[in-house]
C-alpha cells in the first residue's frame, strides 16, 4: 500500500500541489522535501520512494542545499 500525504503549500511555494503527480515530479517533490521537508514528509518520501532513486538525487540535484546534500548522503547509504 502506498501511503498518502498531504503536501503542504509552504513546501511548494511557486506550484500548486495538487497539480503534482508524485511519480512524474518525483525529483522535484524530493528535492523539496530533502531541503524544507518536515518529518512527516521526509518519513512519507522515504517509504514512497527506493532508496536508490534517493540517493540518485542527491549526487545529481544542482538545486539542493549544501547541508541537506551533506544529511541526505549521509541518510541515503543507510
Amino acid at each position: 500500500m502506498i501511503p498518502s500525504i498531504h503536501f503542504r503549500p509552504a513546501l511548494f511555494w511557486d506550484t500548486d500541489p495538487k497539480k503534482l503527480d508524485i511519480q512524474k515530479h518525483a525529483e522535484y517533490i524530493i528535492e523539496r522535501i530533502m531541503d524544507f521537508g518536515n518529518e512527516d514528509e521526509a518519513r512519507w518520501m522515504r517509504r514512497y520512494y527506493p532508496k536508490s532513486l534517493l540517493a540518485e538525487v542527491v549526487r545529481k540535484s544542482r538545486v539542493l542545499g549544501s547541508s541537506s546534500r551533506k544529511l541526505w548522503t549521509v541518510l541515503t547509504r543507510r
